[in-house]
């Protein structure tokens, strides 16, 4: 499970030594396992670079659970929706133990925008997804990352600060939302919103985000709004 977990960070492959190396299996052992896991077609394997990576099987499989968590049929109608009253993209995460994992994103109209990778992780203290996803987790949660969460330096205005972020996260809380301000990527602002439960239980976030030559910070948050109404439907509507 570590070798496939591994290949599936690498989509532009792995070598076999990279495989052995991080996952901390003996390379005779990696070889066996990930060629069986070749067998199931989870992973292929490219011979003129020598590389592992994700199988159309992993795939299929992946697509399967985003449809089972309403990711597909029920999340992308509406952030298109947000995408269309916005004009920027769209992007939807999970907390994902120490870190967010995106795993949809809708592209925006305008020629210079952001992109997003779905089924990749990104940090909690520097984005306003991040954010959100800390000051709406459980009491107990929230105060385990606090303590935990890395702090490292991404953007120009990175949180390193325990305390700060402290303060940033339940400003959060309190606001209903949360910004990034070029903290994960020079050159990129964002805003986010929780998408709860109808029981009030966090979901996941809602966000968007846009080059900093086009959008000021209040920019961002006059689309509160709109992006408050899509996470409500959301919550409503993805299943539990």
């Amino acid at each position: 499970m570590r070798l496939l977990v591994l290949v599936g960070e690498h989509p532009h492959g792995i070598t076999l030594s990279e495989l052995a190396r991080e996952s901390g299996v003996p390379v005779s052992t990696s070889h066996r396992l990930v060629n069986s896991l070749c067998r199931e077609g989870l992973v292929e394997f490219e011979p003129s670079g020598k590389r592992y990576r994700p199988g159309l099987r992993l795939f299929q499989l992946g697509q399967r659970a985003g449809q089972a968590y309403g990711f597909t049929g029920t999340a992308l109608p509406v952030m298109r929706r947000v995408t269309r009253q916005t004009e920027e993209a769209t992007l939807l995460s999970v907390l994902d133990g120490t870190r967010h994992l995106y795993v949809h994103y809708v592209d925006g109209p305008l020629p210079v925008g952001v992109r997003s990778e779905p089924g990749r992780h990104g940090p909690l203290h520097c984005t306003s997804m991040g954010k959100v996803l800390m000051a709406f987790a459980p009491d107990d949660v929230r105060a385990d990352l606090l303590a935990r969460v890395d702090l490292t330096l991404y953007g120009p205005n990175s949180i390193t600060d325990r305390a700060v972020l402290r303060e940033a996260v339940l400003l959060a809380r309190e606001r209903g939302y949360a910004t990034a301000d070029e903290e994960h990527h020079a050159g990129l602002r964002a805003v986010a919103v929780p998408v709860l439960r109808p029981d009030g239980a966090l979901h996941a976030a809602l966000s968007t985000a846009a080059p900093a030559f086009r959008r000021s910070v209040d920019d961002l948050v006059a689309m509160v709004p709109v992006l408050g109404a899509a996470a409500a439907e959301l919550g409503a509507r993805l299943p539990a």
